[in-house]
């Protein structure tokens, strides 16, 4: 078991470096360097990030001649892997991974290549991650041309990935990377039209605001955003915001307090993004900016998040208004008692439906859902994930054939189901089924096909029992 934990550290990747060109920019001999938008890291000599920008660039139009559509995503030699990722018309994102030297000694092929699946599809997930992330903060690469030309688009990258590549945690990456989805709060009809008159009364109230989006305890409720702006908007929010403003003494599961705030006049509502003191005159209004629809009608937005304990709800304004501290007090006076009493309501509500369910003892089964079509997922194999850290209750080899399954389901288009029976005795069932995806893993060493398979449908009818899975 020691070699085995041993391996895993060594097999753990590090970022070896991470660039932007666009082949167009020097398309002439001497004139290489002018492709190169961002290196990292920046100290490599000039001549190597000239060199190894080449060698990407050869190797994608070498791949072009077997598939012009569908270039290369990724490379493998003996020292180091490469993925590639157009995310615009010419502009190319390239990260490199080092090989460790136990991987080049590795001689058992199937093992490699099991590696390397799950691997690959995490990577170049987090390679597109890099890009939705940049683009809802600074938007399109294109954009920035427009607006100064190349040095524009070096600054922004350069502000942009210099401090964001610091973030990237990539062993803690996996399967819910490939997803990127959203985990959605359960409530009942009642409460959820309470938070849809109270995001209603906002609106009017604050005239100015274009979009509003509402969270419970990390998990949305309800968006005005387009699916794809949402996705990436709640990476931001669940792995970075949140996570720097959590109160120690809010971390636990809200009480009801309406018994404490008497005429709502007391609350516990505050910006996350904006002003830090209200009544501080001096008080900065800066809120940061957003880019959304970037295909149609790239709308540029003030982002203001506001939470009053579990809940948070983010307002986007024009850039064209910007916002003052009379705005802000006039929205924190509005929203944060309301806001408040309404945490407590969603609280209240939560605990009662906790009961109702019953507190069972710990399942046999841990699982991942996902659905394409609203990119809901939920995870029971995740119990605590941030952008350092990824807590997982189950092996990182069975996360691994999770991966495998999931590559297997992408092949093709049809709906499958594939069970596994894992070297330590647990088993994995993945079914894909109208273009929704479920892994679940069992611990059941004695069990036969047929049992594993009557648990696994027990499941979908507790969990999912809505959900139309195809037997």
């Amino acid at each position: 078991m020691a070699a085995g934990a041993g391996q895993e550290k060594l097999l753990a990747p590090a970022l070896l470096g991470f660039f932007v060109y666009n082949p167009r920019l020097g398309p002439r001999e001497g004139e290489e360097e002018k492709k190169i938008l961002f290196y990292y890291p920046n100290e490599v000599e000039k001549n190597e990030k000239i060199r190894s920008v080449g060698l990407c660039e050869a190797i994608v139009q070498f791949t072009r001649t077997f598939s012009p559509t569908k270039p290369a995503k990724s490379l493998h030699t003996q020292k180091n892997r490469q993925f590639f990722n157009e995310p615009e018309e010419n502009f190319w994102m390239v990260m490199v991974f080092p090989c460790t030297g136990l991987v080049q000694k590795i001689v058992f092929a199937l093992f490699l290549k099991h590696f390397f699946i799950l691997q690959d599809k995490v990577y170049s997930s987090v390679l597109q991650q890099c890009y939705n992330m940049y683009k809802l903060f600074n938007g399109t690469f294109q954009k920035a041309m427009e607006d100064g030309g190349s040095r524009v688009l070096k600054e922004r990258l350069e502000k942009f990935f210099h401090r964001y590549l610091q973030t990237l945690h990539l062993q803690s990456c996996d399967l819910l990377d490939v997803f990127c989805g959203i985990s959605f709060f359960p409530l009942d009809k009642m409460t959820y039209l309470k938070i849809q008159s109270f995001i209603n009364r906002m609106e009017e109230s604050l005239s100015i605001v274009k979009y509003t989006v509402f969270l419970y305890n990390d998990q949305l409720i309800w968006s005005g955003l387009e699916q794809d702006d949402m996705r990436i908007l709640y990476k931001y929010l669940t792995t970075s915001l949140f996570p720097r403003h959590i109160e120690p003494e809010l971390a636990g599961r809200d009480s009801p307090i309406h018994a404490e705030i008497p005429g709502n006049l007391q609350h516990y509502g505050r910006f996350l993004t904006g002003p830090l003191n209200l009544n501080d005159p001096e008080a900065k209004c800066r809120f940061p900016k957003i880019f959304v629809n970037t295909e149609t009608a790239y709308e540029e937005l003030h982002l203001i998040v506001y939470k009053a304990m579990s809940a948070a709800v983010c307002f986007m304004i024009d850039t064209s208004v910007q916002p003052t501290l009379e705005f802000c007090r006039k929205l924190d006076s509005i929203v944060g008692p309301q806001l408040t009493v309404l945490a407590s309501d969603i609280c209240e509500q939560y605990n009662i439906n906790k009961r109702i369910s019953g507190s069972e003892k710990e399942p046999q089964f841990k699982f991942i859902y996902f659905n394409h079509m609203n990119l809901a997922e939920k995870s029971t194999i995740h119990m605590r994930r941030t952008p350092s850290i990824s807590l997982t209750s189950v092996h990182p080899d069975l996360m691994k054939i999770l991966g495998d399954i999931n590559s297997d389901f992408t092949r093709v288009d049809d709906d499958e189901e594939i069970i596994v029976k894992a070297m330590s005795d647990y088993w994995i069932v993945g079914k894909k089924s109208d273009q929704r995806e479920l892994y679940v893993i069992l611990n059941q060493k004695n069990a036969n096909l047929i049992e594993v398979n009557e648990e696994v449908k027990k499941l979908c009818a507790t969990q999912f029992n809505n959900i139309f899975f195809l037997d």
